[in-house]
This record gives structure tokens, C-alpha cells and sequence, in this order.
């Protein structure tokens, strides 16, 4: 009886497949698939959880390497060796056994590199990789798909090249972290206790610094708005405006051009001989209507979702991806893959989606006529259609007890999809636009306004703010029914404006930031795949990497907006012009990668070339580093911890120090320190900062003397002291 072994890539994953068979037994670590028309012997569905399996750390492949040292660098094994993962060894285990015993293997891991490559190690830690290989390659968990699938399993061994591509990527985005994030943290370090020979108020731990392809050009991306935002000279410039009375209305009208002093605006009021504050006469040059369309935006990726919901919502990117997840994982599985970089769908899930449309509305309450059921090449393309499809609603379609069920963020992130979906089949939003040229003293002002004649899906949204994307200046609102040749009467003014600087990201932004980014100096060929792969990490990552900008204390976000810290400031200022700093570098790998794909290059060449890489800039950082002036940030980091100024040598800082409150400059003679408690009292950091900064405190109840009693501590000549409350008797 043959054996064989379906291997999925994750939970849920397996859980999905295993909902295409009719008979099924669940087992700890896999299903038992009962013989059926697919499986007419039955078979096993067993998953990984992620990455079973991962590459070694470097201190497992020489001791010497678990330290920190310059000298030890570049950290370069002779082979890479993976190892199970301790957190997961238990599933292994199962998989392991089941693969033993499998006379086939079913790879049914996520369709893409990264996919194969974590089915492919699974295979060859177990030791089955001389194993006869099928594929399952759908980008679809619907039960039809599933199916379909499973019937047309593909010969495995035609998406090995892929496995090389992901493991090429891999091992080298290993060698660069591993080798940078060592080397920039030494070097800087050491740099700092340069810049500060008495080191003992810098806490080196803070100091540590990660390196990566992706997150390191993905906060120079941060670091150049910040200071584009910093050098930015904000410049005076002037308007022409004019409000217009007619016999039928009123209006408001600008000229086109903008001035950089109140002379060129006087100069050009003097030649048309008009004065401001002055009603002059004027004429209605012309007057043109043009109908526009504007058509529904495409339905969600990833990143698109993400975007969307921060600007309204104000969700983090990883915020949004927990949710959707956790809609997909859900028992009723109300969306389909969130982790999808497409914003298109196949016929397939546009049949399904089409016989639903009455429902959905009913879902979010929205009720309206549709004005097609037909499939339109915007929103239904199977030619864009890789591994997943854009995220949809499924064909489960939740009760009020259910909805009432999801949580507001679910539930505002449900509606978002649904009504994304539904756009599909709503008419095409068309208004108006009005556009006037009015003329005073042969001098042309020009009004926009427009009128909506249909809001089509924008009915959708109706409820929602408009966004400042929507807005612009030159709109006027709606415009009285003016004609051309009507005269008029306008009284001109001027408006003074400054240039303003670029905004800083929102964490929206930045995910599109990311996805879209690319150099004007990159060759064409680079450019166009960091265009193919969306730029810098994957729908999957961009939402981990700004938690990971975060969690390393190089960003923060406050009310939504992105800054960069002065740890960042160091390591984008360390790596500057290096190709560490640039999206080049993954358009170059990516390039080359894609070939491996391909089979038309090797990945022992791709990983000697990345040695190649990590040795030369090991040199040239080395270099470089020695020339930054870090010290400004580097006070500004430790001063993060800084309870207040040391009162008494005002150089260093106040800290906790586990025990007691002391000053950073203790090595250089100060013995400024502060008790943690106080006759049975502990002192808080606050007080102490009162102490340091008005030197006194508020009133502390509770001391425990001969008696318990409530004082003021006040520092003088560096000691405290007690101020007791003063008792105020008014004699009447």
C-alpha cells in the first residue's frame, strides 16, 4: 500500500486543505485523509510551522565566534548547517516520522521561493529528499480550488530552482546580518569611547546595532525625509486673488502664477493698471463643463489595506495585519490570504463573489442596484495572479451574531474589504468639473469647481472624512451658473504664503514608501525589477520591519507620525553611501536571484559574491566610522535614562542604579548621590527629579520617625534635608 505525505506549510494552511476532503481524522501533528477519489489509498496531511528548520548561529559552527570582536571578522562558515528549531522540535519530529515512512511527498507549502525553500529543508533535515516529489501549486484555499488542484499536482522536481533562489537569499541576507550588525556595533562602540574616555554614564548596551539588506535602507528611507526636512528653507511667495459678483452669484478666482515678492505683484497690478482693494470691471472669458469619471479603486493587497486603514484608522501596518490574519484564521474564515501583493482575482473567485453581492451588502448595510455582474479587467485578471489573489471576502457570509461577535477593529477592517469588493460591481463616479477664466484688464484668473452628478461607488464611503488627498486648492465648491461674455465686477487682493517643508511619514506612508521606492541613478533593468518585486521587503515583512525599526529603538511613532532617534541618525550616518543604505543592493540581488529561479545561474556563485561583498565593506567601514561625529547622539541616547542634570557637577546625569540615585560622573569626582529610601519611605524618580530640578519635593506623607509624620524634602549643600508644613491659624 502506498504511503504518501502531503507537507503544508503552516497550520491554518493544512487545516484549509484539509476541508476538500469529505473524510477526514485529525491525529496530533497531521490529518489522515480516508481514501477518496484524490487519494484512493488515503494519505497524510502533516505541516510545518513556518520554519521547522533554520540556519545555524555562528557559535555553533566554531565557539570563538559566540563573541563580539573586530578581529574575528568576517564571520564566514566553510558549509551552511541548519538545525531544527527548539520551539518547534515537537512538530518536527512528527513530520520527521511521517516522511520516513512516506513512499511519496506532496510539497503543498505557500506557491512561491520562500515556500519551496521551507518544504525543501523540511524534506532534507528529515532525510527524505530522495524521495519521489509531486507539487501542489494553487493560490487559492476555496474547496473547489483545493481540489482542482490536488487532481493536477505538478512533477516537484521543476521547482527545486526556486528553493535555490530563496536559499541563495537566505544564507547571504544571513552573512550580511550576521557580519554588519558585528561590525557596526564594535566599530561604533568603539568610536563612542573615543569620543567619551570616561564611559561609565553610557550604557554600551544601547549601542548594540542590527544591520540588514531590507530594514537598513528601509530607515535611510526615514533619515533622508528627516532631513530634507531639516535643511528645508521655507521661502515667501505671493497670490492674486479676486472675488468676482455677478447678477447671478458670487465666486473666487487665483492667476496661475506664483511670486516671490510683493514688487513683482505690484509690478504686475501696474502694468494692468489694476489697485487692490478696487472694484474693477472684468468679463467672463470663457466658461467649459467637462463630464468626468472616476472608476472604483482596485481591490485590496496587503500593503494597499494597510495604508487605507492607517489613514482612516490610524492602525499600524502590523496592527492591520494581525487582524486580517486573524479574520482568515478565523473558524468562519471570513477573508481570504491576507499576505498578498496583488489586487486582483481569477473568474473564479468572481463567480463566487458575483452570486454574494445582495449578501455583502446586507453585511455592511449598504444596499444598492448593481450596475454590472459582468467581469471587468481592472478587478478580474488571472495574468496578475501569481501565488494569492487580492484579499476578498469569502464565500461565508457571517450572521448578526457572528458580526456583533468581531471586535471594532475586525469589524472596521471586514467592511473595508467587503466594500472594496462590492466596488466591483457599482457605477462609475462621475461629476462636473467646471473651469473659469475670467478676465480683469486683460489679466486671466482661473475658477475650479465641480458638481457630482453621480456618486456611484463612492455611496460606499459616503460616511467617511475627506481625505487631504482629495482636497485641493484651486476647488472652489460649487459655482453660481455663470455664462461666458457676462460681465462683472472683481475686487482683487494679494495672499502671502511660505514654502512648506516635505511631511514627515505616517506608518501608512511608509509601508508605500517602501513598496514603491527606487533611485533615478539605478539602470533601467534595476529599476524595473525593484518595480516587479514591489521594492523593499514583501507584503508578508514591511509590516515587521517597521516593528523592528521600532523594537531597536532607530524609530518611533507618535499620533501616527514617523521620526527617526538618534540611534538611527548613527547607523544611517555610519553606513551612508555604502550599498547597505540603498534599495540598489536588493534590485541587484533580486536580479540575480531571479536567474537562479530561472536556472540559468548558480547559487554557489551568488553566495561567493555576497563573501566578496561583506569583505570589502568590512574594510571600508572600518574607515569610514573613524571620521563620524557621533557625540551629540550619543549624548541624546543616554540622556534617555537621565532622571534630571546632576545638581551639583551639572555635567553628568542622575540614573538609577539599582540601590541608590547617583551621577554619571562619579568616576570624575562626583558624589552626588540620593537614597531610594527614606525612613521607611521609598523616593520615586519623579521626586527625585523635583529634588534635582526646584530642590524641593511635593509634601511625602508617611516618614516613620519616633512617630509618623508628612514633609517636604529640600536639597541644600547637597544633602537633604526636611521642610515641614507650614500651619497657617487666621485669627478672626
Amino acid at each position: 500500500m502506498e504511503n504518501t505525505v502531503c507537507l503544508a506549510e503552516k497550520p491554518s494552511q493544512a487545516k484549509a486543505f484539509s476541508e476538500a476532503f469529505e473524510r477526514v481524522k485529525r491525529h496530533e501533528g497531521f490529518y489522515e485523509i480516508l481514501p477518496c477519489s484524490i487519494f484512493p489509498q488515503g494519505a497524510k496531511l502533516t505541516w510545518g510551522i513556518g520554519h521547522l528548520v533554520e540556519l545555524k548561529e555562528p557559535h555553533e559552527y566554531k565557539e570563538e565566534w559566540k563573541r563580539w570582536d573586530l578581529s574575528l571578522l568576517p564571520i564566514l562558515p566553510d558549509k551552511f548547517n541548519y538545525k531544527v528549531s527548539k520551539n518547534t522540535a515537537k512538530q518536527f519530529k512528527i513530520v520527521r516520522d511521517l516522511l520516513k515512512q512516506a513512499d511519496h511527498v506532496i510539497v503543498a507549502t505557500d506557491p512561491d521561493r520562500e515556500g519551496e525553500l521551507i518544504g525543501d529543508l523540511i524534506i532534507s533535515q528529515a532525510g527524505a529528499s530522495h524521495k519521489p516529489r509531486k507539487r501542489l501549486w494553487i493560490n487559492s484555499l476555496e474547496v473547489q480550488e483545493v481540489r482542482r488542484g490536488f487532481q493536477n499536482l505538478k512533477d516537484g522536481k521543476l521547482f527545486l530552482p526556486y528553493a535555490e533562489e530563496a536559499q541563495a537569499r537566505q544564507i547571504s541576507d544571513w552573512l550580511v546580518g550576521m557580519n554588519f550588525s558585528r561590525l557596526y556595533t564594535l566599530l561604533l562602540q568603539q568610536k563612542f569611547k573615543e569620543s567619551f574616555p570616561d564611559i561609565n554614564g553610557i550604557n554600551m548596551k544601547k549601542l548594540q546595532f542590527s544591520v540588514g539588506r531590507v530594514q537598513t535602507p528601509a530607515l535611510k528611507l526615514i533619515y533622508d525625509r528627516q532631513q530634507a526636512i531639516k535643511n528645508f528653507k521655507s521661502e515667501p511667495f505671493y497670490e492674486i486673488e479676486a472675488t468676482f459678483n455677478t447678477t447671478v452669484g458670487e465666486y473666487k478666482g487665483k492667476i496661475k502664477e506664483k511670486f516671490n515678492s510683493e514688487q513683482e505683484v505690484q509690478d504686475l497690478m501696474k502694468k494692468h493698471h489694476i489697485g487692490l482693494g478696487q472694484s474693477i470691471p472684468g468679463n467672463i472669458k470663457t466658461v467649459d463643463v467637462a463630464v468626468k469619471q472616476q472608476k472604483a479603486p482596485k481591490l485590496h493587497s496587503l500593503s494597499s489595506l494597510q495604508s487605507l486603514v492607517n489613514r482612516k484608522y490610524k492602525y499600524s501596518p502590523s496592527k492591520v495585519l494581525e487582524v486580517v490574519q486573524s479574520l482568515y484564521d478565523s473558524p468562519l474564515k471570513l477573508v481570504t490570504y491576507p499576505r498578498t501583493d496583488t489586487q486582483y482575482i481569477t473568474e473564479n473567485e468572481f463567480t463566487y463573489i458575483k452570486e454574494r453581492v445582495t449578501q455583502y451588502q446586507q453585511v455592511i448595510n449598504q444596499p444598492f442596484t448593481p450596475a454590472t455582474l459582468e467581469p471587468n479587467k481592472n478587478f478580474v485578471n488571472g495574468k496578475f495572479v501569481q501565488e494569492h489573489y487580492a484579499i476578498v471576502p469569502t464565500r461565508n457570509i457571517p450572521n448578526q451574531e457572528t458580526l456583533n461577535s468581531l471586535s471594532t477593529e475586525q469589524k472596521n477592517i471586514y467592511f473595508e474589504i467587503i466594500k472594496s469588493t462590492l466596488g466591483m460591481f457599482h457605477r462609475i463616479y462621475q461629476y462636473e468639473e467646471t473651469t473659469i477664466i475670467t478676465e480683469l484688464n486683460q489679466l486671466d484668473f482661473f475658477t475650479k469647481g465641480k458638481i457630482e452628478k453621480d456618486l456611484g461607488w463612492k455611496e460606499l464611503y459616503r460616511q467617511d472624512p475627506e481625505s487631504e488627498e482629495e482636497k485641493t486648492d484651486e476647488d472652489s465648491g460649487i459655482l453660481p451658473p455663470v455664462k461666458q461674455g457676462m460681465n462683472c465686477k472683481g475686487l482683487v487682493s494679494t495672499k502671502k504664503g511660505m514654502t512648506q517643508p516635505p511631511r514627515r511619514y505616517t506608518e501608512g506612508q511608509l509601508i508605500n514608501v517602501m513598496k514603491n521606492c527606487s533611485d533615478p541613478e539605478l539602470e533601467e533593468e534595476e529599476k524595473n525589477i525593484l518595480k516587479e518585486i514591489e521594492g523593499l521587503g514583501t507584503e508578508a515583512t514591511r509590516a515587521s520591519i517597521i516593528e523592528n525599526l521600532k523594537s531597536r529603538n532607530y524609530i518611533e511613532v507618535k499620533k501616527n507620525i514617523v521620526s527617526i532617534t538618534p540611534k538611527g541618525i548613527i547607523l544611517c550616518q555610519a553606513v551612508e553611501g555604502t550599498l547597505l543604505s540603498k534599495p540598489e543592493m536588493t534590485a541587484k540581488w533580486e536580479l540575480f536571484l531571479k536567474q537562479i529561479g530561472e536556472g540559468k545561474k548558480s547559487k554557489d556563485t551568488f553566495i561567493q559574491n555576497t563573501i566578496l561583498f561583506v569583505r570589502k565593506l568590512i574594510d571600508e567601514a572600518t574607515k569610514d566610522v573613524k571620521q563620524l561625529d557621533v557625540q551629540q547622539q550619543v549624548k541624546e541616547i543616554n540622556s534617555v535614562d537621565f532622571i534630571a542634570q546632576c545638581p551639583s557637577c551639572k555635567k553628568g546625569g542622575i540614573v538609577d542604579r539599582k540601590t541608590f540615585y547617583g551621577c554619571t560622573e562619579f568616576k570624575n569626582g562626583c558624589k552626588q548621590t540620593f537614597q531610594k529610601e527614606i525612613l521607611g519611605k521609598k523616593i520615586t524618580k519623579a521626586q527625585i527629579k523635583n529634588l534635582c530640578e526646584k530642590g524641593k519635593t511635593g509634601i511625602i506623607k508617611g516618614f516613620k520617625g519616633k512617630k509618623e509624620f508628612d514633609a517636604h524634602l529640600v536639597l541644600k549643600n547637597e544633602k537633604i534635608e526636611f521642610e515641614f508644613r507650614r500651619v497657617v491659624v487666621e485669627n478672626n
